[in-house]
């Protein structure tokens, strides 16, 4: 199984949308054969776009190897999940709700060989829940890669209740092999690592905000300057969408009750405003 992904080989690809795109486009950068995978034409359509777009602003800057035609030549598209058997790895990357991932987990179980591993791009929902709608829980991982794709270095591997050490393996292979450095969640809480950090962080810094302490502007410097931080944490929230991170929040609270990962009502205003960050032209900063 690992043997099949760490070769030249094939991966799928579920779901054309910001992060599928992503991980289709840095693993045909990686010479793998990327079959994408979508129910929607227009969605493959866009998600071809942006890869097309992302390696020519990679080529411009002479961080591409190859020509951007040769990655794109590399990604075939279909709206039939038929055209996913065969693949070792299928990686999932569809829109963050549990039901909607169990729906395309039990697709792919019927669809895919038995002995392929299928890996989910989820930043916090539990990958035990995910495995236990399939005939093949031990073959079932979390691969949480991070936006955008082809820039960010980090791969959260994730184990559900019944990943095998073969699974996470070749989860690491692949994740490896597109240029990531991985770090491993051994115990499938809600949230894993990374997104537990930054889900507390940012239900903080809105926290302040929304209670007048101090204006965006001032709480993402103090983030930026005082610790470190590339990005400041509501700039870091309107980047990934505002509705994100409060559906993080909720799947995160939901396992561990409290006022630490509570979404406070200003986010709940903006998301039933569809005032959702960068890809709605606005969230706590204008764009």
């Amino acid at each position: 199984m690992a043997d099949a992904v760490s070769g030249v080989g094939s991966v799928g690809v579920v779901g054309a949308g910001l992060m599928g795109a992503g991980i289709a486009q840095v693993a045909a950068q990686a010479g793998y054969e990327v079959r994408l995978y979508d129910v929607d034409a227009a969605s493959l359509e866009r998600g071809m776009d942006s890869v097309a777009a992302s390696t020519e602003r990679l080529a411009a800057k002479g961080l591409l190897d190859e020509s951007p035609a040769a990655v794109l030549n590399r990604i075939s598209t279909s709206t039939s999940l038929d055209f996913l058997a065969g693949v070792p790895l299928a990686v999932e990357a569809v829109f963050e709700e549990l039901t909607v991932k169990q729906q395309v987990f039990r697709a792919l179980d019927d669809a895919l060989d038995q002995d392929a591993v299928l890996a989910t791009n989820t930043s916090a929902l539990p990958i035990t829940q995910l495995a236990d709608v399939t005939r093949r829980p031990s073959q079932v991982v979390g691969t949480h890669f991070f936006s955008p794709v082809p820039l960010m270095q980090l791969c959260e591997l994730v184990r559900g209740r019944a990943t095998s050490d073969e699974t996470l393996q070749v989860a690491r292979d692949f994740a490896e092999r597109v240029g990531k450095t991985c770090v491993v969640v051994n115990r499938d809480v809600a949230g894993f690592v990374t997104t537990r950090l930054i889900t507390a962080l940012v239900v903080e810094a809105a926290r302040l905000v929304e209670t007048g302490v101090a204006t965006p502007e001032d709480v993402d410097t103090a983030c930026r300057l005082g610790f470190g931080h590339p990005m400041g944490p509501l700039e870091t929230m309107d980047l990934v969408g505002i509705d994100v991170m409060v559906n993080a929040a909720d799947n995160i609270a939901a396992e561990s009750p409290g006022e630490t990962f509570a979404a406070p009502d200003v986010l709940r205003a903006m998301v039933a405003a569809g005032t959702l960050g960068r890809k709605s032209g606005q969230g706590f900063y204008s764009y």
